[in-house]
């Protein structure tokens, strides 16, 4: 144990049923349609990945540059307006810091990312955030916990990743980090993604405890 990379959204942001309103509405609001599944085969998706799929996918009327756009504006003015931080998000981030180098890996765009560090005070307490559009590719490849964990210079294998999606948890444990798993409510992974983790915790504020307690194992 050297290290702690959080996902953003579901783990620290109540957020990914915010993405999932504002996609929907941007997609219907364009002159497309919301198919069965779109939500489920989004979650983890990059930006590029998730832009195309509202154009290609669901027929919005809109290039995959304008639906980005239009979508992340949005999301920033919710942050501006009624951040959606997750209750002791932030002490739980900084309880960890204290002791390990940590970062967060998200599916969320680098504005996102810094918006949330901004509200919540731990621009300085974070060493190193990921967006996975900043990578190869999005969850549940392990390429932006790969990235994350490069940028706090340990070894992933070495690192504790806390996450709430199956694509989420599927990318941690691919890039070989030991997974504490907190499930989405709104979108349960499912029960294959759970047996990859090494524990279920119910809420944030158990992360400093259950990493403490896999540092001394």
């Amino acid at each position: 144990m050297a290290g702690v990379i959080f996902d953003l959204d579901g783990v620290l942001a109540d957020s990914e049923q915010l993405w999932d309103r504002i996609r929907r509405e941007v997609t219907t609001g364009s002159g497309g349609h919301w198919a069965e599944g779109a939500t489920e085969a989004m979650i983890g998706m990059s930006t590029p990945e998730w832009s195309r799929y509202l154009v290609e996918e669901l027929g919005a009327d809109l290039t995959p540059e304008q639906a980005a756009d239009t979508v992340i504006d949005r999301m920033a003015e919710r942050y501006a307006t009624d951040p959606p931080v997750l209750p002791h998000a932030e002490e739980a981030v900084r309880a960890v810091a204290a002791d390990y180098p940590t970062a967060i890996a998200s599916s969320a765009p680098p504005r996102i990312i810094l918006a949330f560090l901004e509200v919540t005070g731990l621009v300085d307490v974070v060493r190193g955030t990921v967006s996975s559009e900043q990578v190869g590719a999005g969850k549940p490849a392990p390429d932006v916990y790969l990235e994350a964990a490069r940028r706090i210079e340990v070894p992933a294998a070495e690192c504790a990743a806390v996450e709430d999606s199956a694509n989420g948890i599927r990318a941690a444990a691919a890039a070989g980090a030991t997974v504490f798993a907190i499930p989405n409510p709104h979108f349960p992974p499912a029960q294959d993604a759970l047996d990859r983790s090494h524990r279920v915790l119910g809420e944030v504020r158990e992360v400093p405890d259950a990493v403490r307690a896999l540092a001394a194992s």
